[in-house]
């Protein structure tokens, strides 16, 4: 029996890096996989093929999480085409680093908009589905800095602390209908944006890591199965640090 057979789930910002590694193994796992892209139409086309061989339906969806009727429309889609709507990961996310004194207005902004204002957009959007079928499974990516913060992120750490505080309000709110908030904050995850880092810097934030090494997606994504799945049937309003003992 596969952890997530029957379940149809939607993951935002889906094409590489972690929301890639979640989808794969999502699918790997049994479920109908609706997944979001901003721009890359040709990995999405190969991420929808490549879920597809483990047998379970997947389709690419071009919507900007971000945006509120975007959101909503996503949400109608998925649910028409799959049926039902069981998790919902909010993954996408972006930075734009700079130090407080440097950073603008509009930087600071587009951050809280992308990261954090498009979990409300459709954390919104698929609420009223999962209290209808009285069952449901909404996992958060916040990140290591949203809950120790970090110099030159200050935007970046606001949209993920503020994270947190939204997803065990949600917890709080849909407890009764059996609707689940969870976070999760990975750590220092290598996936290709990471690769384009000096081999040196990359090195030296392993060796300050208690386990030694970087994460994997896989790493992100098996903690996701589980807060995804009937086995963390009793587990609500939590925040699962993926990072290797970094916050420890």
């Amino acid at each position: 029996m596969k952890l997530l057979e029957n379940k149809s789930a939607i993951i935002t910002g889906a094409t590489r890096g972690i929301g890639k590694g979640i989808a794969v193994e999502f699918a790997k796992q049994g479920a109908n996989v609706a997944f979001t892209y901003s721009s890359s139409v040709e990995a999405a086309n190969a991420l929808e093929e490549e879920l597809k061989t483990f047998g379970v339906k997947a389709k690419g969806y071009q919507s900007n999480a971000a945006d509120f009727n975007a959101a909503q429309e996503l949400a109608a889609e998925v649910q028409k085409e799959f049926g039902s709507i069981d998790i919902l990961v909010n993954n996408a996310g972006i930075t734009k680093d700079n130090l407080l004194m440097r950073i603008s207005e509009e930087d600071f902004d587009k951050v809280i908009e992308v990261n954090l204002k498009s979990v409300f957009n459709l954390t919104k959007a698929v609420i009223r589905p999962m209290m209808k079928q009285r069952g449901g499974s909404i996992i958060n990516m916040s990140s290591v800095v949203g809950l120790k913060g970090n110099a030159g992120q200050t935007n970046y750490a606001a949209s993920k602390a503020g994270i947190v505080g939204f997803s065990k309000s949600v917890a709080l709110e849909l407890g009764s209908r059996n609707v689940r908030s969870n976070v999760i904050a990975p750590g220092f995850i290598e996936t290709e944006m990471t690769d384009k880092l000096d081999e040196k810097t990359v090195q030296s934030w392993r060796d300050s890591i208690p386990l030694k090494r970087g994460g994997k997606p896989e790493d992100i994504a098996h903690a996701c199965v589980f807060l995804a799945s009937d086995m963390s049937a009793y587990i609500t309003g939590q925040t699962l640090s993926v990072d290797g003992g970094m916050l420890t």
